[in-house]
């Protein structure tokens, strides 16, 4: 069975700042005609910035869909054309105030891929240097340092909750487990 769909048609709902809504006619791959529904939106960036006392550095802010605070990994959205390691590079600063001489390719993260085209790059940090918070205008946030261990029991009891946060966690704990990232080890 061949596993791909034919867009037919693009039919744009909505076009916002951040995201555009699309209801597209589509064939599948025997030939049917369906409905698609897609949010389209530029990606984003994660980083697990690993301190030398084996600590992550977190950031809690208030999520408005979900009307509450929520403890995350910094991270930020992408400009049309961005690449995603700079912005990497500048949403650790800007979120954290933190730079990192030494950073891993951690892959990629499909949030929701049964309507969404996000995609989220991810990161892991480490030999940090401290320098200045510079977050958004419309950006309030509080920082928290965790560790590593102390992190993936969170994910695992379902204090962390953010998807992007919970992949990078676990993953940085597995590549530390592998030797591939310092941190405490």
């Amino acid at each position: 069975m061949e596993l791909f769909e034919k867009t037919v048609e693009k039919n744009y709902v909505y076009n916002g700042k951040i995201i555009n809504v699309r209801r597209d006619k589509a064939e599948l791959h025997d030939g049917k005609p369906c409905t698609r529904e897609v949010v389209e939106h530029n990606g984003g960036v994660c980083v697990a910035a690993l301190t030398k006392e084996n600590e992550l550095i977190f950031v809690r802010q208030f999520r408005y869909p979900y009307m509450e605070v929520v403890l995350e990994l910094p991270a930020g959205k992408l400009e049309l054309g961005e690449d995603p390691f700079e912005a990497g590079k500048r949403e650790l600063e800007e979120e954290t105030g933190r730079v990192a001489a030494k950073y891993h390719d951690m892959g990629k993260f499909y949030p929701t891929p049964g309507y969404c085209g996000e995609i989220i790059h991810l990161y892991a940090a480490e030999e940090l240097t401290e320098t200045q918070m510079n977050p958004d205008e419309d950006e309030y946030l509080e920082v928290e340092k965790i560790a590593l261990e102390k992190a993936v029991d969170m994910v695992v009891s379902g204090e962390i909750r953010d998807g992007k946060t919970i992949a990078l966690v676990m993953k940085v704990a597995e590549m530390q487990k592998r030797g591939i990232i310092g941190g405490g080890k």
